[in-house]
């Protein structure tokens, strides 16, 4: 199948594909839309069942980041790479050092930063070679750690100000109480934990790897649940914080809570999910919506005259912008990620 026929294109400016034999790097860099400015999106790791499985998921991943800069107001184009490959067994400096070659070779179209099977020293080692690779230091943090250039901070920030928003929007409470089943304990699924059990919510958490659980149970007194089971459970707040595709025709009929609100790109398997949900009053939160605490503070890294308390404060506008959405498609009666869809649509169409 050609690119161009790909169920997921949806005219993308550029996609490359590169394979370096001495190192083994098989990575996908996918540029959708630079009208605000450079394509910028983080750098996946993963271990992809196959070329076809990887390139869907840069195709879906790219478009996403043009619509989360739009919607967060950044003068940023969407794009993204994926490599190929489990990042716990098979990474290697000189295949991250080749990683740096691909996106130099893009000549500053395309500018990647840390995701999913990527750290901050992984970056470090990509900048060796390409001028084109944020996040690698930083000098701002959302939630008042040290600065290292991880995103994933702002991101469990920006999430977590979507998700009270949407559960004083629609449940009309704060979160003591709120039970929020929390699917994925990465970096940024256990720092939404962390946050939301401050404010007094009940957490259960699943994830496919031990670490983060055993730590959430401990620390948090969250419940421990099979991964299997926790879009299942009679709760008040799904955060799917892992891989995407989680909300699926398969999914769809057990899920009993009320609100969709979390960290994981694409959590919709295909678009009219949004109608089903809503269909069956369900509020999901856009993902590229609020999640963009990660887009935003790599942006304000790049500023000399930002702080902690200027980055926050564009984090926390998540919030606000999810209740415009919210209430825009409950005057309009359409689901919530279409209304978002078309108001981002408006902004890296018309602007410049």
């Amino acid at each position: 199948m050609s690119v161009f026929d790909h169920p997921e294109f949806d005219g993308h400016e550029h996609v490359a594909f590169c394979h370096d034999k001495a190192s083994g790097l098989k990575a996908i860099i996918a540029i959708h839309n630079t009208h605000l400015g450079p394509a910028l999106g983080g750098c996946r790791m993963w271990p992809y069942l196959n070329s076809a499985e990887a390139l869907t998921d840069v195709l879906r991943l790219s478009k996403g980041m043009t619509y989360k800069a739009a919607m967060a107001n950044l003068k940023q184009g969407g794009g993204k790479s994926v490599i190929i490959g489990d990042p716990r067994k098979v990474k290697t400096d000189d295949m991250m050092r080749a990683m740096g070659r691909f996106v130099e070779s893009l000549n500053g179209r395309y500018i990647t930063a840390e995701d999913s099977g990527i750290s901050v020293e992984n970056l470090q080692v990509m900048a060796t070679q390409s001028s084109h690779i944020a996040g690698t230091s930083a000098q701002y943090n959302a939630l008042g750690e040290a600065p290292t250039g991880n995103p994933a901070p702002s991101t469990a920030y920006g999430v977590f100000v979507g998700l009270k928003a949407t559960v004083q929007h629609v449940l009309k409470s704060d979160l003591r109480g709120v039970k929020v089943a929390i699917q994925g304990m990465g970096h940024v699924g256990y720092r939404l934990a962390k946050q939301l059990h401050a404010e007094g919510a009940q957490l259960y958490v699943a994830d496919i790897y031990p670490e983060g659980l055993a730590r959430a149970q401990e620390e948090l007194g969250a419940t421990i649940v099979a991964p299997e089971e926790i879009l299942t459970l009679p709760v008040d707040v799904i955060a799917p914080c892992a891989m995407g595709s989680s909300i699926n025709d398969e999914s769809l009929p057990d899920i009993r809570a009320k609100i969709i609100a979390g960290a994981a790109n694409n959590q919709l398997a295909r678009e009219s999910l949004g109608t089903a949900l809503k269909e069956k009053g369900i509020v999901y939160a856009p993902d590229y919506v609020i999640n963009a605490g990660g887009i935003i503070d790599i942006y304000h890294q790049k500023l000399d005259d930002s702080s902690d308390d200027a980055m926050r404060a564009h984090i926390a506008k998540i919030g606000d912008t999810l209740v415009e959405i919210y209430q825009r498609a409950e005057a309009e009666n359409r689901a919530t990620n279409l209304v978002a869809n078309q108001i981002a649509e408006e902004r890296f169409t018309t602007q410049g």
